[in-house]
């Protein structure tokens, strides 16, 4: 396909060479993807509680090393400002930590808006990079559709499922992303490679 474009052929160029280098890397992501997917549906639940502590561990360490930072740093300003985050991660880390179910409540909540973002974000960069994703966009845009409709069932069974959903959610997001970066890979493995300096 040609386009009279420079600047969007300056985007597109990288993106099909990162995929054409590196597409074993991709298909190895893809797989793994898609594996810890189909873990996280066959087990729901421990796969929300297991997110839970994921994310509450990650808060906590963020939290602590924010807080050592404001200490170390001395003559730092806006002192107070800096430390109330490090706390706030704190407190929220050790909570989701003590109390998992009750901290799945929120992170539902919390996983309703990446499924959002994400989702936006998938359809539209499906959209606007399929000339370099070749067939594989169309992969792209499913998955990035079916994190919308993650997100709108969600929003439609809360609060009902809400201890189960985010395991399964979570499952059936990385086995759709898994798939489409699987499908990246394959069409990056057979894209030809196009001369230096050379406009498609």
């Amino acid at each position: 396909m040609t386009t009279l474009n420079p600047a969007y052929n300056d985007v597109q160029h990288p993106v099909k060479d990162a995929l054409r280098a590196h597409w074993r890397l991709f298909l190895f992501e893809g797989v793994i993807l898609i594996m810890l997917g189909i873990l996280a549906i066959a087990a729901p639940v421990a796969a929300t509680i297991a997110t839970d502590i994921l994310i509450g561990w990650l808060l906590l360490i963020a939290g602590i090393s924010g807080i050592f930072a404001v200490f170390a740093a001395r003559n730092i300003a806006s002192f107070l400002w800096s430390l109330i985050p490090g706390v706030l991660s704190v407190a929220v880390g050790a909570m989701l930590l003590l109390k998992p179910i009750e901290g799945a409540v929120s992170l539902t909540l919390l996983l309703t808006a990446f499924f959002i973002t994400e989702g936006v974000f998938q359809t539209v960069a499906s959209i606007a990079y399929r000339d370099a994703m070749g067939s594989s966009w169309g992969w792209v845009l499913a998955s990035g559709i079916s994190d919308l409709i993650l997100a709108a069932i969600i929003i439609l069974g809360w609060p009902i499922s809400a201890v189960w959903v985010l395991g399964l959610l979570v499952g059936v997001n990385l086995i759709t992303s898994g798939w489409a970066i699987v499908m990246a890979a394959l069409a990056g493995r057979n894209a030809p490679q196009a001369p230096s300096g050379a406009t498609v």
